[in-house]
């Protein structure tokens, strides 16, 4: 450690320090509001944040938007603390839609416009354009953020009008939105058919498209980031006598899917991705029937087996699970009800 010049040191340990304590250091003089200003110093820190402990919980509602640690030894939340929206919006009218290291992508549901957030450094970005780039319809369109080769941050948006499907990219570095040729199924175009948000894993943006009735099409669609072409996948061999959704997760840069299916009770299998094939990896017993006015999606499990199911009104229902398969949170990209995310708390920015 001695021979290291004293630049590194101080690089080695500030990308250690929590998010918001590197807000704070970048006043301490120039030098170091130059050196935690970098791309490469946000990266480090961004891959070194991504850890169980600094993953939070945000929650909106009608009034306010917390966020709140989450304590893994008694499956709860800690104490919260308020948000306050940097941005103009309606009585918390604020749907999140898509979430990738510390940003979130959320919709202002009276204007439609899109935009990047980092709640935990305030800072945002809006997506919309004057010529109608950048808004966003619900049970129409889907959203997926992801990162390239080249570390630009990306926004990957289909939108369905009129049983047209138009694919756009928005990039962070260049700052604007282009179209992308998108060649799939003419039925997909439907409105029976359910688009998930995006799920970024191993260099590929994945979403499930579902058909909303017993027996419909379930498919997974599978979008290369780097050499932005698709592909569609099966999905997993679920019974289809019952309604059939799938949640996507990457765990560990693998990527895995809640396969839940039934009609008065729902059963859930988890299975991951290896190739273009589904393996299965463990199944839980049926979960009793929940009311359909609380009703709820799988949003992040944890190290001693425990899932949890979060409904629309921010209430917790937990599955007992006998196995332990990881080793710490992992965050689901898609909420039906559009009030939480699990993030992680980045300096990353949603602007060069």
């Amino acid at each position: 450690m001695a021979d290291l010049p004293t630049h590194t040191i101080v690089f080695e340990i500030l990308t250690r320090l929590p998010a918001k304590d590197v807000g704070r250091s970048k006043s301490v003089c120039k030098q170091w509001y130059a050196l935690l200003s970098t791309q490469d110093f946000v990266r480090i820190h961004c891959s070194r944040s991504v850890v169980s402990s600094n993953q939070r919980v945000l929650l909106i509602d009608d009034l306010t938007c917390s966020v709140r640690p989450i304590i893994s030894n008694n499956n709860d939340y800690g104490p919260s603390s308020i948000v306050t929206f940097s941005f103009h919006h309606q009585n918390n009218d604020v749907s999140i839609l898509s979430h990738l290291n510390g940003l979130l992508c959320v919709c202002l549901n009276h204007t439609y416009e899109l935009l990047l957030w980092n709640p935990t450094t305030t800072a945002f970005k809006r997506l919309s354009t004057p010529d109608s780039h950048g808004f966003y319809i619900n049970n129409l369109d889907a959203i997926g953020l992801y990162v390239d080769a080249d570390d630009d941050y990306k926004v990957l948006h289909i939108k369905r009008r009129s049983g047209v499907l138009g694919v756009y990219v928005y990039s962070r570095e260049v700052d604007s939105w282009r179209n992308i040729p998108f060649i799939t199924r003419q039925e997909y175009l439907s409105p029976h058919f359910n688009w998930s948000a995006g799920t970024f894993c191993g260099g590929t943006l994945y979403s499930t498209v579902c058909e909303c009735w017993i027996g419909g099409t379930n498919v997974v669609i599978c979008f290369d980031v780097n050499s932005e072409q698709f592909k569609e996948i099966s999905f997993p061999p679920v019974p289809s006598n019952g309604m059939v959704q799938g949640v996507l997760v990457n765990v560990k840069n693998v990527l895995h899917m809640f396969a839940s299916t039934g009609m008065f009770e729902m059963t859930i299998d988890l299975w991951t991705l290896q190739g273009d094939y589904w393996i299965k990896v463990l199944s839980c017993p049926p979960i009793p029937p929940i009311s359909l006015s609380l009703w709820c999606d799988i949003t992040h499990y944890v190290t001693n087996g425990n899932w949890f199911v979060m409904t629309k009104l921010g209430k917790l229902f937990t599955i007992e699970m006998d196995m332990k398969p990881f080793e710490c949170f992992y965050p689901v990209s898609w909420f039906r009800g559009f009030k939480g995310a699990v993030f992680v708390q980045t300096i990353v920015s949603p602007s060069i």
